[in-house]
Order: C-alpha cells, then structure tokens, then sequence
C-alpha cells in the first residue's frame, strides 16, 4: 500500500517520538557552550484548516502562522518558550539541552512573516561545560518572571531556575521542590507545564506544575502549586487519550492547557482546554472545556509549546510551538491565534 505524506507522517510518528525519547546524540561539540547564530527560513501559513477559508474556530482566531526550517544541525526538538517582549523577543528550551532565543518578524497588520535573530546555547553544568546527558537535560517546561527561567525537566525529574542572559546562559542556581510524589513520576511524562499564575488571583503569581502524563490512581494528572500561599498537590482530570504538553494561565484566573494525543487509528491531534482557576488548587481535581481539537486535516504537527499575551491592541493571543522531535517527516511550527471571551 502506497501511503499519502500525511498518512506515512501519522503511521511513523509513534516510532518517531519513541526513538527520540530513547535515543539521543548531542549535536554541539563539547566543550563547547557559544552562543550559536542560527538562519531560520520561515514560510508563512495563512489557512489553519487546510485547503479551508475560515478563520474562526469557536472562540479562537486563526492570525497566522510559520513553518521554520534551518540548515542548522542543532535547530529543532523545541519544548517550550516564553515571550520575554509580547508578541516579539522570545526565550525556549529544546529537549535536547539547548537554550534559544529570537523574534517574531511581522508584516504591516501584525501577522508573523519570519524569524529573526535566532541564536541557540547549549545547557552547561557547574562547572560551565556542556551537559551532553539527556537524561539531566530533557527540557520540557518553561515559566519566566523578573528576570528568572524555571525549567522543568523531565527523565532526572526537576524544577530548576536560572538566571536570563541571552549572551551566556549559567548553570541553574536554584532547585525547587516540585512537591509532587516523585515515585509516581513516569520516566518520559513529567513536568511539561510550568507556569505562572495569575498575579491578582488566588495563587498571588506563584509557581504551578503540571505533569504530561503521570497518573494517580483514579487516572487523573499529577500537578502541583509549588510556589505561593496555597502550596500543595493537585491533579488535573484526564480527558480522553489526550496528554498535556504546555499551559499558561489567563488575565482572569484560568489555566490554559496544550494537549496532544497520537494513536495508530486517529492519528495525531492537538486540543487546548481552559481548566477553572477555581479548581486549581490543593487537594482538588482541575477541569475545564475543550476550546479547540485539531487533526492532521489541520496545520498541526507534534505541538508542544504555548505562551499566552496582550496585543497592543488589546487582543488576547495564544501562540503555539511544535517539536519536530529532529526528523525529516515532522515539523517545526509557529502558530498564533486571537482568544476571545465571552
């Protein structure tokens, strides 16, 4: 049988994400941490439905989008990223232990067009050596505030924070207690999620955690406030195959979380859910609606990546990375969208 692109791409992307998660090579030379000026060519997307027209997708926007390729051995597996300018300077972890920077170019009415300034810096220990185990680099989560990166790795599972400088990235100066059972952490699921909460809300801008897939035993998702004035365990409620690779909380409370789900008969899809802030806290289970699930009829790849910001015009924006796990069947996209409330 003679498979389509899209057919072949869902078929192997399961042997794809176990052989990335199994393994792994570091491409930078060691002993070696420069700061690496990467070219990124960006062809812009302008349809999410593909061969489709719409632009609205229940309370989400469709504004734009990019497919990022670079002759750049080291580009790719992006996990995470954080605006540190809204809608423009960008910081974000690969889970093959690199640090990248950069920012989105836009057009007159503000569309992403490119990437520009993108410069990768492989993880360095104490000593300021790179770190070429992946099991003490498998960066998946990432929160930033005043200055500070928290990381969540998972394999080694930890909540780290390092000092922001786009110049020369330092070994972590800091080690959170993640608070969450750490025998009940799988070995390839942990701490996709860390975030901020919302400054105003009941959490006062602490720290929460939330797992990809490690589960209690009603099946429900580990998480965790770890910073704040209502520390402790919490899980998130599991709906569907779906398991969660990225959140950020909302202006009014609300957590919005990236998920991702891959099975050989449905393929891969990609679903956001915004999870009650109210439930968010110790002791209970989070859950919330679905806003929007996507198949491969969509512009989606692997997503794993999501930052939540404020237009200058006021417009809510949630912003998508995918992680293209270093394969030539996968892609490495950039996916932006209006949020409007009800």
């Amino acid at each position: 049988m003679i498979l389509s692109r899209r057919g072949l791409r869902d078929t192997l992307f399961a042997a794809i994400a176990l052989l990335a998660g199994m393994a792994w090579a570091p491409a930078g030379s060691a002993g070696s941490a420069a700061v690496e000026p990467v070219a990124i060519s960006a062809r812009p997307i302008t349809e999410f439905h593909i061969g489709g027209t719409d632009k609205q997708f229940g309370q989400l926007e469709f504004v734009g989008g990019l497919e990022m390729t670079s002759l750049s051995h080291d580009f790719g597996a992006l996990s995470a990223f954080r605006f540190l300018k809204a809608g423009s300077d960008f910081i974000g972890v690969a889970d093959t232990g690199y640090w990248f920077f950069g920012s989105v170019a836009r057009d007159a009415d503000g569309r992403p067009v490119g990437i520009q300034n993108f410069r990768m810096q492989q993880m360095v220990d104490q000593s300021g050596q790179p770190i070429d185990e992946k099991r003490e680099v498998d960066a998946e989560g990432l929160a930033v505030k005043d200055g500070i990166a928290t990381v969540g790795f998972e394999r080694n599972h930890r909540v780290v924070q390092f000092r922001i400088d786009p110049d020369n990235m330092k070994a972590p100066f800091r080690q959170l207690d993640f608070l969450a059972p750490a025998r009940e952490l799988r070995k390839n699921r942990g701490f996709e999620t860390v975030t901020h909460s919302n400054a105003n809300g009941q959490h006062q801008g602490g720290l929460v955690v939330v797992s990809e897939k490690s589960l209690d035993k009603a099946g429900n998702i580990y998480a965790a406030i770890i910073e704040g004035p209502h520390k402790g365990v919490f899980t998130v409620k599991r709906n569907g195959d779906f398991d969660i690779t990225d959140g950020a909380f909302l202006p009014d409370g609300d957590l919005l979380l990236l998920e991702r789900s891959f099975t050989m008969t449905g393929g891969l899809k990609m679903r956001l859910r915004r999870i009650y802030g109210e439930s968010v806290e110790k002791g209970a289970v989070a859950d919330g609606p679905v806003l929007l699930q996507a198949d491969m009829g969509y512009q989606i790849d692997n997503m794993e990546g999501l930052d939540v910001w404020t237009r200058d015009d006021g417009a809510l924006m949630v912003s998508l990375i995918s992680d293209d796990n270093q394969s030539i069947l996968q892609r490495n996209l950039y996916l932006e969208f209006i949020l409007h409330q009800d």
